[in-house]
């Protein structure tokens, strides 16, 4: 992997590592579907106008965004919604690095070297002992519902991988276009319109403000930077080479929490942190060049 690339990597990481305040303020306002509908909703009516067709199979672009999109974010916000604490969402998401792997070696034929699996399991191990430290805070379903969201992300990437778009920024785009509806379906069953209309109509306090202000960084930053940044990674680069930056991801989160929202690590936190950072790094080395297995 070049290092222009893990450059990149880290930078997603950071994009998306502040994400989760964003997501924080912004489900202060809305109901947890409504606002994952909302997110992709004002992406995806410009991208129908004006951006064209990625020239990519439908099937690879509605996996990306049933994955990716309406997957990961609907089980995400609910956790979120139901007392994940903000950090504590943004390590356990990161679990998708090595469902990645896994889903990559099955059904893409991926080569994982041995050195790759030392760090993955590394990074793991850094996770889990965050994990551990913070358990007391989080309830067992919200729990539940984010590594169903990391599960998500994970058979999104996969698609990603498949699709081999020509421009990651119009398929990261069109991507947007998938989640809406049936985000919106979910929300008026689960949630009901009363919800959703009281979200819209108090948008003038400050509250809504907030919220509003994290809905755009969601949006711009997180979805069409982020994940445009990621796509093409994900398309120049093996799938278990660049799903393990994404562990990076919890150590900002952590970070931002600590210092915005007084959600306060512990000293085992912060080595564990450490730990992360190490085994990102291993498992994103390539000892030697060699030949890549292709999926036919």
């Amino acid at each position: 992997m070049p290092a222009r690339d893990r450059l990149l990597a880290v930078l997603v990481a950071v994009l998306w590592g502040l994400n989760f305040l964003a997501i924080h303020a912004t489900l202060a306002q809305f109901p947890p579907v409504f606002a994952g509908a909302l997110r992709f909703a004002v992406i995806a009516v410009p991208t129908i106008l004006f951006v064209p067709w990625p020239k990519v199979k439908v099937r690879h672009l509605l996996g990306y965004g049933l994955g990716f999109g309406t997957g990961q974010f609907a089980f995400l916000f609910i956790a979120m919604d139901t007392g994940m604490p903000t950090g504590l969402a943004s390590l356990v998401l990161q679990a998708s690095a090595p469902f990645t792997v896994l889903l990559g070696a099955v059904f893409l034929r991926e080569r994982v070297t041995p050195h790759q699996l030392a760090g993955i399991a590394l990074a793991v191990a850094g996770m889990a002992a965050i994990a551990w430290q913070r358990s007391g805070h989080a309830a067992l379903l919200p729990m539940i519902l984010t590594l169903l969201a990391a599960l998500s992300w994970a058979f999104g990437n996969l698609s990603t991988r498949k699709a081999q778009p020509d421009n990651p920024l119009h398929f990261t785009l069109w991507m947007s276009v998938v989640p809406p509806l049936p985000m919106f379906a979910l929300s008026l069953v689960m949630e009901g319109p009363a919800a959703q209309w009281r979200s819209l109509t108090t948008l003038g306090t400050p509250t809504g403000l907030t919220a509003l202000a994290g809905l755009a960084y969601v949006v711009l930053i997180g979805t069409v930077v982020g994940s445009g940044l990621w796509t093409t990674l994900m398309r120049r680069n093996p799938a278990g080479v660049v799903s393990p930056f994404s562990l990076l991801v919890p150590v900002v989160g952590l970070t931002a929490s600590f210092l915005f929202l007084g959600e306060r690590p512990t000293w085992p936190e912060v080595g564990a942190a450490t730990v992360v950072i190490a085994g990102v790094l291993l498992g994103s080395l390539r000892l030697a060049p060699k030949r890549e297995l292709v999926a036919v």
